[in-house]
């Protein structure tokens, strides 16, 4: 199975209606399964008009640790609230206490706790599931809790599960977190391909940019879609010399269409409603294969 993570650096850009439109094009093809690994803000299953009520299963995991005290043990050396970078800890009658949706799960309070009075719980901190959507393959989702972290882990979790739903699958398409966070790192290790969308603008570039080092520094060969191409001509030639210069293939150039703000709305690919947007996702599907 194949491997193709859709990232963008800049949120916003469209890049879960390209990953939507793309996944049905290949599926008319070939076996394909979808992961949404933006486990912030899951919303690829929305596009293929699924909501939570339509997956199959939503199992509660763990992908983080808290910090526990045994006041008991504890001397009041204050060594745990120094040492909190996050400042996850409240001192209160010189004996610690864990403040609400503060602790990251890092374990330095353990390490530096002379009468081992704090260990390292692990926390029911997401949740996953799949949806089987209508063109005849699942959508993978996860969500992190309300204040919860630990989303780097978590797409490893997306991604483990996609890979045990795969069956034969032929191809996976990740749907990648904006950013250059561990989320996007999770997604973007150990893929076949990564496809850059960019829209022409000088923050989408200069975050493309970024979320390119990310790729660079795995390895992985990479494409660029270019995202609303004819609302800035003009910059879009920079983002052509930018993709010369970096020796990466344009396999795609979308122009603005009302039709993506329509599709959202109306729970849908794009390429459902508008038949020329299709074509033009059927060549990038083939310049992708």
């Amino acid at each position: 199975m194949k491997i193709i993570t859709i990232l963008s650096g800049k949120g916003g850009v469209g890049k879960s209606s390209i990953s939507a439109s793309l996944a049905v094009i290949l599926s008319k093809k070939y076996k394909i399964i979808t992961a949404d690994c933006d486990v912030d803000a899951s919303n690829l299953a929305l596009v293929f008009g699924k909501t939570e009520a339509d997956f199959k299963e939503w199992d509660y995991i763990s992908t983080n640790q808290k910090a526990v005290f045994d006041l008991k043990k504890c001397d009041s050396c204050g060594k745990c609230f120094e040492s909190c970078y996050f400042k996850a800890i409240d001192w209160k009658n010189s004996k610690p206490r864990l403040k609400p949706f503060s602790c990251e799960g890092c374990g330095v309070c353990q390490m530096v706790c002379p009468t081992g009075a704090i260990s390292m719980k692990a926390v029911e901190n997401a949740k996953i599931g799949y949806a089987e959507t209508e063109y005849g393959f699942k959508v993978v989702s996860a969500q992190l809790l309300p204040g919860e972290s630990g989303s780097g882990k978590l797409v490893a979790e997306v991604r483990k599960k996609a890979e045990n739903l795969s069956g034969a699958a032929e191809f996976m398409l990740i749907d990648a977190a904006a950013g250059i966070g561990c989320p996007v790192i999770a997604s973007v290790s150990g893929v076949n391909y990564c496809v850059l969308v960019i829209e022409p603008t000088p923050s989408s570039l200069s975050d493309a940019e970024r979320a390119l080092e990310i790729v660079n520094h795995f390895h992985i060969p990479v494409g660029i879609i270019i995202n609303k191409f004819d609302i800035n001509q003009h910059f879009g030639e920079n983002i052509k010399e930018f993709a010369k210069k970096k020796d990466i293939k344009i396999i795609g150039e979308i122009p603005y269409s009302k039709n993506f703000i329509k599709a959202l709305i109306n729970m849908a690919p794009v390429i459902e409603i508008d038949k020329n947007i299709e074509k033009l996702f059927k060549n990038i599907a083939k310049n992708l294969v």
